[in-house]
C-alpha cells in the first residue's frame, strides 16, 4: 500500500507527459508556419513566371 501511494504521489511522469504535449504543440505549429510559407512561396514564383513569360512574349 505504502509503495502505491508513493506512486501516486510521484509527478515526474505527469511532467514528462507535460513537455511530451508542450513539444508536440510546437511541433504543430512549425507545420502549419511551414505550410502558410511554402503555399505563398508557390504563389510568388507563379507571379514571377507569369511576369517574365509576358515580357518575353511582348
Amino acid at each position: 500500500m505504502k509503495k502505491l501511494m508513493t506512486f501516486v504521489r510521484d509527478e515526474e511522469g505527469v511532467t514528462a507527459i507535460e513537455y511530451g504535449l508542450i513539444a508536440a504543440l510546437i511541433a504543430v505549429v512549425i507545420i502549419t508556419a511551414t505550410s502558410e510559407v511554402g503555399d505563398n512561396l508557390v504563389l510568388v514564383f507563379q507571379r514571377i513566371r507569369d511576369e517574365l513569360a509576358a515580357a518575353l512574349a511582348a
